[in-house]
């Protein structure tokens, strides 16, 4: 005995029709029609929009400027950063003996290699001279007094984070130039105090650079440092819509008659 099949959600059920209407529609609107009763459906059982309003219709200050789509520009050059550090992934064999030439074949061999590639080198310079303007910006406007004190601290932690990307990507073509940049750097941490030794072996992964150095600096390029700039990233975007950004220093706020009133009683 075949069950008959269970009914659709009322979300998904298509409207009637109201007397004397077309009965002839067009194929464009009944992919409006569906896409729109499928974005309600899911929203009735996620209530995304309630999220999406709150992260997306909030105040804005007087004198907001162009110095303000610093932050998001950061966080596209991160998400164009990720796309084709997946690309590059796909052909890069994080080994002494095949790293220089996994890098050559994807330069000169692969389709869009050296687009791609050339996109990801040139995007972290992009990246990091992102974050410390927008950290720049941050400080000269005052964004970083109560109460976004804690997000301040969490965008010190996103500059670090980038700097380690960045210094940690650096020595994956396994060329010389990035060798010996790489040793130098390395033996430059190791000069801190207290913890620097303990970095330096860290990074390097023994006490001699070797395999073990370069898988160790791939995994915290491609899996430790992007997962912790992801959850920051988070953070610093629930810390934003929730406390709202600054007006720029030169803009007054307006006083009210009646708390001029006030002010002069």
């Amino acid at each position: 005995m075949k069950l008959p099949l269970p009914p659709l959600p009322t979300a998904l059920q298509p409207k009637p029709k109201a007397p004397g209407e077309n009965h002839k529609t067009k194929p464009i609107d009944q992919v409006k029609e569906g896409a729109i009763s499928a974005a309600d459906w899911v929203d009735e059982r996620t209530s995304l929009t309630g999220a999406a309003r709150w992260v997306m219709f909030r105040k804005v200050p007087r004198g907001t400027n162009w110095f303000y789509t610093l932050g998001s520009a950061s966080m596209f050059a991160f998400l164009s950063q990720a796309v084709t550090g997946v690309f590059l992934a796909m052909y890069y064999d994080p080994s002494v003996t095949h790293a220089y030439e996994s890098a050559r074949y994807i330069t000169n061999d692969v389709f869009l290699g050296e687009f791609v590639r050339g996109m990801h080198k040139w995007g972290s310079t992009v990246m990091v001279v992102l974050v410390f303007l927008h950290m720049a910006r941050t400080f000269f406007f005052g964004a970083y007094k109560y109460p976004r004190e804690l997000n301040w601290l969490v965008g010190v932690v996103l500059l670090i984070l980038t700097m380690t990307m960045s210094f940690t990507g650096y020595l994956l073509p396994f060329d010389q130039r990035s060798y010996w940049a790489t040793i130098v750097g390395v033996n430059i941490n190791g000069t801190g105090p207290l913890v620097g030794p303990f970095l330096s072996d860290f990074l390097r992964g023994g006490a001699e650079f070797g395999s073990t150095t370069l898988s160790r600096f791939y995994a915290i390029h491609m899996l430790l440092v992007p997962g912790g700039i992801a959850a920051m990233l988070g953070a610093h975007l629930y810390l934003v819509a929730k406390l709202g950004t600054t007006a720029p220093p030169w803009i007054k706020p307006h006083h009210s008659e009646s708390a001029v009133f006030e002010e002069k009683v």
